[in-house]
C-alpha cells in the first residue's frame, strides 16, 4: 500500500530536513507550515503518519492532535516533536492521543527509527483488525473490526485510544497490568513519568463503561499493583 506521510513545522529548513530523511519511507510526503493548512490536508487525504510540531502558528499542534483523534476512523500514528522544556505539552500530546513523541533538538537517525517502529506497529494493529475479532461479556460486546462497543443494548462511543485500552484488557482477562506495562502494549511508549496519562485514559473509559463506578463490572483496580479485567468471556 502507498505510504503517505504528512509533516507539519513552522520551521522550514527543519520541515524540509525531515522530509528528505523520510522520503525513502513514503510514496509521497507532504510539508506544512501552520496547523490550519495542515488540519485541512488531512481531511482531504489519506496520511499513514504524521510528524506534528506542537508550536504552530494559527494552530498549534496539541488542536490538530485532537482533530485528528477525534475523526480519525483508520488509525493514524502521530508523532509529536516539542522542545526540551515543554514537558506539560508532551504530557498533554500523549493524552491527546500521540503515539511518540522526540525533544528538539533531535537526532534525525532516531527519527529515522521512531518512525519506522510506528510503521510497524501500524501494520500490525492492521493485521490485528483485519481477523475481525468479536468479544463478549458480561454484557458487553466489543468488535474489533468495525472498532464498535455496545454495553447492555447502548452503543458506546470511545476515543481512539480508549477503544485500544479497552480491547488490550478484553484479549487478556484476569490479567493484571500495572501503568507502565499499559503505557507500552497500548501507547508503545516505555518511559517513565507518564502513567498519569494512563490514569486519565482509564477514568474515562470507565465513565463512560461502568454504570456504578463503586462497583465496576469491568475494570477494577488491584491497589498497589495497576488494573485486571474482571470479567470472564461469555462465549
Amino acid at each position: 500500500m502507498e505510504k503517505r506521510i504528512l509533516i507539519v513545522e513552522d520551521d522550514r529548513d527543519i520541515c524540509h530536513l525531515i522530509k528528505m530523511h523520510l522520503q525513502e519511507m513514503a510514496e509521497k510526503v507532504s510539508c506544512h507550515y501552520n496547523g490550519l493548512s495542515a488540519w485541512q490536508d488531512f481531511q482531504q487525504h489519506n496520511y499513514n503518519l504524521v510528524v506534528l510540531d506542537i508550536m504552530l502558528p494559527v494552530m498549534d499542534g496539541l488542536e490538530v492532535c485532537k482533530k485528528i483523534r477525534a475523526s480519525d476512523t483508520a488509525y493514524t500514528p502521530i508523532l509529536m516533536l516539542t522542545s526540551r522544556s515543554s514537558e506539560m505539552d508532551r504530557i498533554l500530546g500523549l493524552e491527546l492521543g500521540a503515539d511518540d513523541y522526540l525533544t528538539k533538538p533531535f537526532s534525525l537517525l532516531e527519527l529515522v527509527a521512531r518512525v519506522k517502529a510506528l510503521f510497524r506497529r501500524a501494520e500490525a494493529m492492521q493485521l490485528k483488525d483485519a481477523k475481525g475479532k468479536k468479544i463478549s461479556f458480561n454484557g458487553l460486546f466489543i468488535d474489533s473490526n468495525s472498532r464498535q462497543v455496545i454495553r447492555d443494548g447502548v452503543d458506546l462511543e470511545l476515543t481512539v485510544k480508549e477503544f485500544d485500552l479497552l480491547m488490550h484488557f478484553a484479549q487478556h482477562p484476569g490479567q493484571v497490568f500495572n501503568r507502565l506495562q499499559l503505557l507500552d502494549q497500548v501507547w508503545g511508549y516505555s518511559h517513565e513519568g507518564y502513567e498519569h496519562t494512563v490514569n486519565s485514559h482509564i477514568n474515562r473509559l470507565r465513565s463512560k463503561l461502568e454504570t456504578d463506578s463503586r462497583n465496576p463490572r469491568y475494570i477494577k483496580t488491584v491497589w498497589g499493583v495497576g488494573y485486571q479485567f474482571i470479567s470472564q468471556p461469555s462465549n
